[in-house]
């Protein structure tokens, strides 16, 4: 199982640029744990600082650019959300150079779905050498081979997209990127969204069958949306997660989930109901 090259990650085992005479840094792994219990996970980030607890020197991150061993581990996963976290990292290490204070604010953000290694030490000549050497050692991805099956989010977007086809209103309702509430180049979007009397209604594909870090994201993300989308779009946000008409429901993880998302004011609706959310959306569209 992917995960296992934790136990060699000191400098003094990869090799790579640990010199004498060279800059110290400090570097850690982010990973990916879809289930805290099976305590299984996948790198999907390195984060690397200079100067200590308090200095102000190189500070950057790295993700991976192949999802495959992600989706292995978990073929529900909600990558857009998991590439969008590069951003949202890169603004805090602009902003925060004490680790300490940053490590706290990473281990806080993430409710145990992105874990943080333990940091190490190594010394290099050229940081941005030494990081890109890391993603290439720790998230570069074996070849997979074989096809996958649609995972959960994808069944329940195909419904939703039927629907709103079936309801005619389909070039309507469109994708709404969030980059123009948080920062330039924010990888996320809503899947879909329409404005209607003062609101944004927006829609987004949470499957919950084979884990909830999807909806903890979801939760934890939209919050820091909400303000900024109602005063740049003039307009309130109402944002609906679409979950799968089938999971076990019973699950202490789901129901935190759920809670979250409900918490945040999130509204929640199976697969099922989508004929009659794209039927109101007809109306209020008046298409």
């Amino acid at each position: 199982m992917e995960g296992t090259g934790l136990n060699d990650f000191g400098a003094e085992d990869h090799g790579v640029g640990c010199m004498a005479d060279r800059r110290q840094l400090e570097f850690f792994l982010l990973r990916y744990v879809p289930d805290a219990v099976k305590d299984e996970f996948v790198n999907i980030g390195v984060v690397m600082v200079e100067g200590g607890a308090t200095g102000s020197g190189f500070a950057d991150v790295r993700f991976t650019r192949d999802w495959r061993r992600v989706r292995c581990l978990d073929p529900q996963a909600d990558v857009e959300m998991l590439t969008a976290l590069e951003r949202e990292i890169r603004g805090q290490l602009a902003t925060t150079h004490d680790r300490d204070v940053l490590l706290r604010r990473l281990e806080d953000s993430f409710s145990n779905v992105i874990q943080l290694s333990p940091a190490k030490g190594c010394l290099a000549e050229d940081p941005v050498r030494e990081i890109e050497a890391m993603a290439s050692m720790y998230l570069e991805a074996a070849k997979v081979g074989g096809k996958r099956e649609a995972s959960g989010r994808q069944r329940i977007l195909g419904k939703m997209r039927d629907a709103f086809e079936q309801a005619g209103i389909a070039k309507f309702v469109l994708p709404v990127p969030v980059a123009p509430y948080t920062k330039p180049g924010d990888p996320f979007q809503f899947d879909f969204g329409y404005r209607v009397a003062g609101e944004i209604k927006l829609f987004q594909a949470v499957s919950l069958k084979a884990g909830v870090d999807a909806a903890v994201l979801l939760a934890a993300r939209y919050p820091r949306i909400v303000p900024v989308m109602s005063k740049v779009a003039e307009a309130a946000p109402m944002l609906t997660a679409v979950i799968d008409d089938d999971f076990d429901r019973g699950q202490d993880s789901v129901q935190f989930a759920l809670s979250m998302m409900e918490d945040e004011k999130i509204r929640i609706a199976v697969a099922a109901e989508m004929p009659m959310i794209a039927e109101v959306a007809r109306r209020e569209l008046r298409a």
